[in-house]
């Protein structure tokens, strides 16, 4: 979560970082919706947390604003505090995440990931450092997923993940591979 506006920069950099976009210094006016999507939501969540008064009020509004009509322009559902730095989405595509989720350092979403709750119930996965979710993985419930864990394709994944380091596939999911997430992941983010 955001505290200052030093780790803002530092997740606006991670975010970069995981998306692959070192070289490049601000997104371009046109294309590259999904950066301005994620600069927008770490943007917000800095202004819910760190700026105070009517200035933060009408900051928090307009930028709020912006970031929901972008979301709902690209079809995705990501919540404030929810990622740590170096979030990469990679792709257009339905992702719904739920508001009480935590996920982790060096997150990469694929098209139609749903990480959620079930059953009317308010507790969401709590997700590790430097995990990626291929295209359609669903991740429901309160689950723990551990470090380093790579969730394949339309993979659904109910129940904890402990293993760190695992690649995990299937409906349900189930362990297929002692290879861990760091080669789904942009290498710039380990070296």
């Amino acid at each position: 979560m955001i505290s200052s506006k030093k780790e803002y920069y530092e997740y606006l950099r991670q975010d970069q970082l995981a998306l692959g976009r070192q070289h490049d210094r601000a997104p371009r006016f046109f294309g590259d919706e999904i950066w301005k999507l994620e600069r927008l939501l770490r943007r917000v969540e800095y202004e819910k947390n760190c700026i105070r008064g009517p200035i933060g009020v009408l900051l928090r509004k307009y930028h709020g604003y912006r970031f929901h009509r972008l979301s709902v322009r690209l079809g995705m559902t990501l919540p404030v505090n929810v990622f740590g730095p170096g979030l990469a989405i990679p792709h257009y595509g339905t992702i719904v995440v739920h508001a009480n989720a935590k996920i982790g350092r060096n997150c990469r979403l694929q098209e139609g990931v749903t990480i959620g709750a079930t059953s009317g119930s308010h507790e969401a996965a709590t997700i590790g450092n430097n995990c990626y979710f291929g295209s359609g993985a669903k991740v429901i419930g309160a689950v723990r997923i551990a470090d380093d864990v790579a969730v394949g394709a339309n993979a659904v994944v109910t129940k904890d993940i402990p293993e760190a380091g695992t690649t995990w596939a299937g409906a349900p999911a189930r362990k297929i591979s002692d290879r861990d997430s760091h080669s789904s992941l942009c290498q710039s983010l380990f070296g």
